[in-house]
């Protein structure tokens, strides 16, 4: 049994922290407080089900898209519609942009109408598009200038991690704003990593893609070589993808490979982008990657034949002559 004075010092100790855990609750309920007001761009595939996810978790969002009328049932669920980007950041707390392209990510941040122009000093400005890592380091010195917090934050996970919240993010930009987005993150994704300065979650982004490049060219080819040789690709899957040649591609991507299915949970025009952008990088530091290379090549010769809107699984239509 502990003596009297054993409880009578624990007790004092726990009194005398108990200021310190007042003082870190109450910092972040107040960090909380400042993060409410949420503007997000691009309520896409991956856009809608992070704006969903930041609603459940207790936030206000604004939001801005091309097209609203594929906005209408995020509307109904409680986003505020914005008609220009201007008019959806001009008063949050942080902004989240998930677009296209490198050019659509110029178009959304720079010029008068966009984010670093309209956004109110000290807010967060996060993208999670998949873009330049120098797009990213323009963004950030811009950013600065204004008085906001740039973060480049680009995901991995796919359609399905984003519905689920169980997205990878890998950020780029100063470890301060990133500790401030960390709640937010929270509500989007489960691994969140910072990876340094900025544009540094760029050059994560491009290096998961170069994996997933051969990752999926090998089940590709795989599946090929099984069905000339008459195998059953479900028996096949089902006896190899939980040992070493297993990998996410094999087990998410590799029924739908069998079975022609091709609806897109990550386009293949966009892995395309992002392998483009893994090669100028790659080539601007003298490096040569040949796999990433040769699938870049096959892609491409799919979208040439009109099926750049097919899933990234439908890379296995270039084996099929």
């Amino acid at each position: 049994m502990f003596s009297a004075g054993y409880v009578s010092l624990f007790c004092f100790s726990l009194t005398a922290l108990l200021p310190c855990f007042t003082i870190k609750t109450a910092e972040m309920r107040k960090e909380r407080i400042e993060m409410n007001k949420i503007a997000f761009i691009g309520v896409g595939i991956m856009g809608k089900s992070m704006v969903r996810n930041l609603m459940k978790a207790g936030y206000s969002l604004t939001i801005y898209s091309r097209t609203r009328s594929k906005c209408e049932d995020v509307i109904a669920e409680g986003a505020v519609w914005a008609d220009t980007v201007a008019d959806c950041v001009k008063d949050a707390d942080a902004v989240f942009s998930i677009v296209g392209y490198p050019k659509d990510v110029e178009e959304v941040y720079f010029g008068d109408g966009g984010v670093i122009a309209n956004a109110q000093p000290g807010a967060l400005i996060v993208d999670m598009t998949t873009s330049s890592p120098a797009l990213a380091g323009r963004i950030w010195e811009a950013g600065k200038a204004k008085g906001l917090r740039p973060l480049d934050a680009p995901v991995t996970g796919g359609d399905t991690g984003a519905k689920a919240g169980t997205l990878s993010i890998l950020v780029g930009g100063d470890k301060a704003d990133f500790d401030a987005c960390l709640p937010l993150f929270q509500a989007m994704g489960k691994i969140i990593v910072h990876m340094g300065a900025a544009g540094a979650g760029q050059h994560a982004k491009l290096a998961n893609q170069i994996a997933i490049a051969g990752a999926l060219s090998g089940v590709c080819e795989a599946l090929t070589y099984a069905r000339a040789n008459g195998l059953n690709l479900d028996d096949l899957l089902s006896a190899i993808s939980a040992g070493a040649a297993g990998s996410f591609q094999m087990q998410s991507l590799g029924p739908k490979m069998a079975v022609g299915d091709f609806a897109p949970g990550f386009i293949m025009k966009h892995f395309i982008k992002d392998m483009k952008l893994s090669v100028e990088q790659s080539e601007a530091i003298g490096l040569t990657l040949p796999v990433l290379t040769q699938v870049l090549s096959e892609c491409r010769s799919l979208e040439e034949a009109g099926l750049g809107d097919l899933g990234t699984q439908g890379l296995i239509r270039y084996y099929e002559k």
